[in-house]
C-alpha cells in the first residue's frame, strides 16, 4: 500500500451525472473538483452503462434485441476465448503494448474520457491526481448472463477471462492517464457487493470475491496507478479491505455506524497508509439532498471523524488520508440535484479545510 498520495481532505467525485454533453460534463468536473478531476459517464447514453462500456472485446459478446450477453454456444466461442488469452499472456508475460491493444477504451463508449485526455494535455501544470474508474469483477460478472440467462460468474473458464479482461481495461486507463505526471486511481465499482451474503450473491465464497477484487487492483498496481473501491451501500468490509485496494469509498451518510463494525480491519488499514473516501454527502434521497446544508455535514463529519479516531486513529492522520465524496454518483438525480450534490461535496470539503488551516 502507498503512502505517496495525501488527499487532506479534498473533494473527488464518483463516476456519473445526469446530462448528455461531456464537455459539459468536465466543465462541472473542473468547477468543483479540479484538483482530483476524474473522466465522467454519462448514463443518458446507453452505451455509457456500467456494462455496455466495459463489455466490447469480451470473448462471445452479442446483442439481440438490444440486450447484451455472451453466446458460449456460438461456432466461434472457443475460438474468441482462446485469442483472448493469447492477448493476455502477450500482455501480461510477452511484453506486448497494452497501450495500444484492443482493450483501450475508445470515443465512442467513453467519450469523457477522451474529453480529460485532452483538457489534461492543455494544462500547465497536473492536477494533485487524476481519477477513472471500471466496473468490478463481482458487479460485472454477476451482471453480464449467457444465452441461458445465467451469470457468467457462475462459468469458471469465462469468469476468469472476464476477470483478466477487466484488469487489463483497468490497466490501461492507469497507464493512459499516467501520462500527465501526477499520481492516478483508478475505483473499481461495485454496487453488487451491497448483496454480499445474500441470497443472490449466496453462492459466492470470499475468497473468490476477494481473489477476484485482488487481481483487478493488481493490474492497476502494475501500471503504477492507485486503487480504490466504491460500494454504494453496506457490504462485508473486510473482503474489500482484503483485496489490497489503497482507498475505500462508501456511502458514509447512510452506512457509517455499519462501517465501524469493522473496526480492528479499518484501524489497519488507515495506519498501513490506507485511504478513506467517505460519501459524506447524501444522493440517495431528494429530500436529503435538499435539507442538507455544508454547516449540517460538516458537523456530520467531524462526527464521523471522532467516531474514527476513537478507535485509536490519530486525527491529523484521519484528516491527512481522507476525501470527501457524494455517497454515489449523480447519474439517476435531475440535474439541479446532481449540481447540489457538486457544490455540497465542494463546499463541506473547503469548510474542513479552512477549519483545518489549509485552504
Amino acid at each position: 500500500m502507498t503512502t505517496s498520495f495525501s488527499p487532506d481532505s479534498r473533494p473527488l467525485l464518483i463516476g456519473s451525472l445526469p446530462l448528455t454533453d461531456h464537455a459539459e460534463a468536465l466543465q462541472w468536473v473542473m468547477q468543483h473538483t479540479p484538483d482530483l478531476p476524474l473522466w465522467v459517464q454519462l448514463p443518458a447514453h446507453p452505451q455509457e452503462g456500467m456494462v455496455p462500456q466495459f463489455i466490447p472485446g469480451l470473448p462471445g459478446v452479442r446483442t439481440c434485441d438490444d440486450l447484451l450477453y455472451v453466446d458460449t454456444g456460438a461456432a466461434r466461442f472457443d475460438e474468441e476465448l482462446l485469442a483472448f488469452f493469447e492477448s493476455y499472456l502477450l500482455l501480461t508475460e510477452g511484453g506486448g503494448d497494452l497501450a495500444a491493444s484492443e482493450f483501450a477504451l475508445t470515443p465512442e463508449i467513453a467519450g469523457g474520457f477522451f474529453a480529460l485526455q485532452t483538457h489534461l494535455r492543455s494544462l500547465a501544470k497536473p492536477p494533485l491526481a487524476v481519477k477513472g474508474q471500471i466496473t468490478g469483477p463481482i458487479t460485472f460478472c454477476t451482471g453480464v448472463k449467457d444465452q441461458e440467462g445465467r451469470a457468467i460468474f457462475y462459468n469458471d473458464q469465462l469468469c476468469d477471462a472476464a476477470i483478466k479482461f477487466l484488469a487489463l481495461k483497468a490497466g490501461w486507463q492507469a497507464l493512459a492517464l499516467g501520462e500527465h505526471g501526477c499520481p492516478v486511481i483508478v475505483f473499481i465499482d461495485e454496487p453488487a457487493l451491497a448483496g454480499y451474503g445474500s441470497s443472490e450473491l449466496i453462492s459466492i465464497s470470499k475468497e473468490a470475491t476477494v481473489a477476484a477484487l485482488a487481481e483487478v487492483v493488481a493490474a492497476i498496481h502494475s501500471r503504477g496507478g492507485l486503487a480504490g473501491i466504491h460500494v454504494c451501500a453496506n457490504t462485508d468490509w473486510s473482503l474489500v479491505i482484503d483485496a489490497g485496494v489503497d482507498i475505500v469509498n462508501f456511502d458514509a451518510y447512510a452506512y457509517f455506524d455499519r462501517f465501524l463494525l469493522y473496526a480492528d480491519q479499518v484501524r489497519t488499514f488507515v495506519e498501513k497508509g490506507g485511504i478513506l473516501a467517505l460519501g459524506v454527502v447524501p444522493t440517495l434521497k431528494p429530500e436529503e439532498i435538499d435539507a442538507e446544508t455544508v454547516d449540517t455535514l460538516h458537523a456530520g463529519w467531524q462526527d464521523r471523524m471522532a467516531q474514527l479516531a476513537d478507535l485509536g486513529l490519530n486525527p491529523e492522520r484521519l484528516y491527512q488520508q481522507s476525501l470527501i465524496t457524494p455517497a454515489c454518483g449523480t447519474g439517476s438525480l435531475d440535474r439541479a440535484r446532481a449540481l447540489r450534490v457538486l457544490e455540497l461535496t465542494r463546499d463541506l470539503s473547503k469548510q474542513v479545510r479552512e477549519a483545518h488551516g489549509d485552504a
